[in-house]
């Protein structure tokens, strides 16, 4: 069973799953450890290489990700250096991860601008994430709403 990680901690906006979020993984540099992590990079050495980013800023945010179950550690036999591999809680921010990516895709880059693609393992391109109600209809942040902790769902009284 997967940790959770919300008992004992300090939240920006208890209530909001995102703000908690972003408390845990919502700065650059923990996103893009994770990023790398999904693509393979398992040492501090390869980290710090692929990302150009200070030791000590590095090494902080390893630290944090293991403290939030997002990374785990373990030591080679005969060897001092930690690995890193993402947990179950890590591999599940590969959507949140895929969202960033194809944002970016459409957002960031000129129409004739070269850039990374993510493929599937037959070197398919990853199609386009949709979000769905559970019947299966796209909904969009104009067809949704937040329901806040403690507010009445009048749905649930009129069945």
């Amino acid at each position: 069973m997967t940790p959770k990680l919300g008992s004992g901690r300090e939240w920006t906006d208890p209530t909001c799953p995102v703000a908690r979020t972003v408390d845990l993984v919502g700065d650059r540099w923990s996103l893009l450890i994770v990023r790398d992590a999904m693509d393979g990079a398992a040492t501090f050495t390869e980290f710090q290489q692929r990302l150009g980013i200070a030791r000590n800023i590095l090494s902080d945010r390893l630290r944090r990700l293991v403290d939030h179950c997002i990374l785990t550690t373990s030591t080679a036999p005969g060897s001092k250096r930690h690995t890193y591999e993402l947990t179950e809680t890590g591999q599940d921010l590969f959507t949140i991860v895929v969202a960033l990516r194809q944002w970016g895709e459409r957002h960031t880059f000129t129409d004739n601008e070269h850039h990374s693609t993510l493929v599937d393992r037959h070197g398919s391109p990853v199609a386009q994430l949709r979000t769905e109600n559970r019947e299966g209809k796209t909904v969009t942040a104009a067809t949704t709403r937040v329901r806040k902790v403690g507010e009445h769902d009048a749905s649930v009284a009129e069945a």
